[in-house]
């Protein structure tokens, strides 16, 4: 029963998602909807990955600050990794919620020197924070709230003097005297100077212009005058006049006329105690975001003073009462009920009981992301459908909770800029392609310079056995219509671990295939390929029309490339030429200039003449689809018969024809 009932700051489990974790807040207030229903005002708390790479980044520096300040013990990679889940990120972003989300009771600490890191780890829904995250501006600053404990917060005592030792340090530079209880005065002189002093403040507001419209009553100006700035200033006076009664009056009233002290109460108008007022409702005692907010031509000092003088008024009395009438017609607890509904991740088969292995869509054998466990009572999937990645129930939970794997797996990705990155599959696009090292300036000058490269992927004994054992999982001519599609090899070499005590101890006919010889190969490559011939000297003759009167400046930066003919070769889909339909590189137009080797196109390219568009016309356009799909197979055209010649009849009379105007 305690467990269930949800009290006012209490920090709990929302869930807003089956699949996401849970949502980490703090109780504010619970309130009553007309429909009867409970909401639930909420603080929110942020985990690391709600937030981007460039605060991750800053959030491990101040961490590691924090671990050799505080001389914390080694942990292992696997407890960083786990304790990254256990930081959370305070904020000041309220929203209401349905109470009937509620999913838990959690517990959250601010991070102290004393604590040891590896104690969050030994216990259950425990979390802590030392930072406070702005969603708006994206910062992340340190919390002004914190504890200091310590040694380099303790004051440091000396040693306490003997008997007939006397003090050698200067007390005047220590402390400043401002009042003498063994002064020459009586308690009713010092009164009847107190009575004066008052006087005097109030004859000071009567002439004084802006005090008199703000306190227009004769009462109003003695209340004023009676308040503690104007006593603490007749008191300093007869500390400076060495308890003079005659010169402390004469300093009271100066030439000038009467001194006039006013406090912070008295400085401040009517609008900017209003804002004052708003500005703590909503801030609460934060005096910086106050100032920074809504007073900002105001000091600190000025600020705080206000507040504690403000305490003593009236106006600070009526609004406690209220607030305690509003809070005792809110509700202060609520009873949530354990949440026992399934949750549509839960991975069964159809028409079996709940908690077996497998599911309809799912494969047979696939183990834990999490733990690499192949034995749980319920599986749930977890990540994006086409990995069919699922998670054990234990893992499950900690996923729900902790908003991350017990482990680093390869869906989590690579780590960013030394901070641990969350599941892509739970992650936007543009921090997907954050992560991809061609996206950056860096990453992309890699990949131009390696592009020439060739490299070969080299398998294990292990991974070409679990292609023939595990076919049916892998299933190849699938892969290889989808090679954009990733396979789950995790999942497959667990079961072909499963499969291999059960297969057939009868060796695998493999067929040998002959290799020729690396002299050979080079032969038959030299034989196949054209001749190249060299460009001629000559003037360039220009591939259209219009290139022959569009100056050299205005032509593009890499031009048309040569390209070489072979004789007598057919013409198939690829784009060879034919004999008689093709130019020679002796057409070369334009001289090529050096281009970076990233942006260089392939070296040969092909220039459809009259011919080649005219061969194109006669395919139809299936012909014109199966030659694309398949490029190697050559394309067979049949040719329109030539057009009859007809022959020129002889004219019927050789007498010349005249055409007159």
């Amino acid at each position: 029963m305690a467990a269930n009932m949800y009290r006012v700051g209490d920090y709990v489990y929302f869930e807003n998602s089956s699949s996401n974790p849970y949502l980490i807040r703090r109780i504010e207030e619970l309130n009553k909807t007309a429909n009867g229903n409970v909401e639930a005002k909420v603080v929110c708390l942020f985990r690391r990955r709600d937030i981007s790479g460039n605060l991750n980044t800053l959030a491990d520096s101040n961490a590691r600050e924090f671990e050799e300040e505080s001389n914390q013990p080694s942990l292992a990679e696997q407890q960083k990794h786990q304790l990254k889940h256990r930081e959370l990120f305070l904020s000041r972003q309220f929203e209401s919620l349905p109470a009937t989300h509620i999913r838990g009771k959690c517990n959250v600490t601010l991070l102290n020197e004393t604590d040891v890191l590896a104690g969050y780890l030994e216990k259950e829904d425990c979390f802590f924070y030392s930072l406070v995250f702005d969603p708006v501006q994206k910062t992340l600053l340190a919390d002004q709230g914190e504890i200091r404990v310590g040694s380099k917060y303790q004051a440091e005592i000396p040693d306490m003097l003997a008997e007939d030792e006397t003090d050698s340090r200067v007390q005047e530079k220590l402390e400043t005297k401002v009042w003498d209880p063994n002064n020459q005065l009586k308690d009713p002189q010092i009164d009847q100077f107190l009575v004066v002093a008052r006087a005097v403040g109030t004859f000071a507001r009567a002439l004084d212009c802006s005090s008199s419209i703000r306190q227009p009553s004769l009462h109003m100006s003695a209340a004023a005058a009676s308040r503690d700035i104007t006593l603490f200033h007749a008191m300093d006076t007869l500390q400076k006049n060495n308890y003079d009664l005659a010169k402390a009056m004469s300093t009271l009233v100066p030439q000038g006329g009467p001194v006039l002290c006013r406090d912070e109460m008295e400085e401040w108008s009517a609008s900017e105690a209003m804002l004052f007022e708003e500005a703590l409702e909503k801030y609460g005692k934060d005096f910086n975001d106050i100032r920074q907010d809504f007073l900002p031509w105001k000091s600190l000092a000025s600020v705080v003073q206000f507040y504690y003088m403000w305490k003593t008024t009236d106006r600070y009395i009526q609004q406690k009462r209220l607030k305690a009438a509003e809070a005792d017609s809110k509700l202060k607890q609520v009873y949530i009920p354990t949440y026992t509904k399934p949750n549509p991740n839960q991975i069964m088969v159809p028409g079996s009981k709940p908690g077996m292995n497998g599911a309809a869509g799912f494969q047979k054998g696939l183990s834990c992301e999490s733990c690499h466990t192949a034995q749980s009572p319920q599986w749930y999937a977890w990540g994006p459908p086409n990995m069919q990645c699922r998670l054990c129930a234990s893992c499950w939970i900690y996923w729900k909770k902790y908003g991350g794997l017990k482990t680093p797996t390869q869906l989590e990705g690579a780590t960013r800029a030394g901070s641990e990155a969350g599941p892509r599959a739970h992650m936007t696009r543009q921090e997907v392609q954050g992560l991809s090292p061609f996206t950056r300036n860096e990453g992309r000058a890699k990949l131009l310079a390696k592009n020439r490269q060739t490299f070969i992927l080299q398998t294990t004994k292990l991974t070409r056995v679990a292609r023939r054992v595990c076919e049916d999982i892998l299933q190849p001519r699938r892969a290889a219509r989808r090679p954009y599609a990733p396979i789950n090899a995790n999942a497959v070499k667990a079961e072909c671990m499963i499969r291999l005590p059960k297969a057939t101890k009868t060796p695998t006919k493999s067929k040998s295939v002959p290799r020729q010889s690396l002299a050979n190969i080079v032969k038959e490559l030299a034989i196949s390929a054209p001749l190249k011939l060299k460009a001629s000297r000559g003037p360039p003759t220009p591939i259209n029309r219009n290139q022959a009167s569009q100056p050299r400046v205005a032509q593009s930066l890499l031009g048309k490339r040569g390209f070489d003919s072979a004789a007598g070769a057919a013409f198939p889909a690829n784009g060879r030429p034919y004999t008689s339909g093709m130019r020679t590189t002796s057409q070369s137009v334009i001289k090529r200039q050096k281009v970076s080797q990233g942006e260089a196109p392939n070296p040969v390219v092909f220039v459809a003449t009259k011919d080649t568009r005219a061969l194109r016309k006669h395919l139809t356009q299936s012909e014109m689809r199966r030659a694309a799909r398949k490029p190697h197979l050559l394309v067979r055209i049949k040719l329109p018969p030539p057009p009859r010649s007809v022959p020129l009849l002889p004219s019927s009379t050789s007498e010349t024809i005249v055409l007159e105007d």
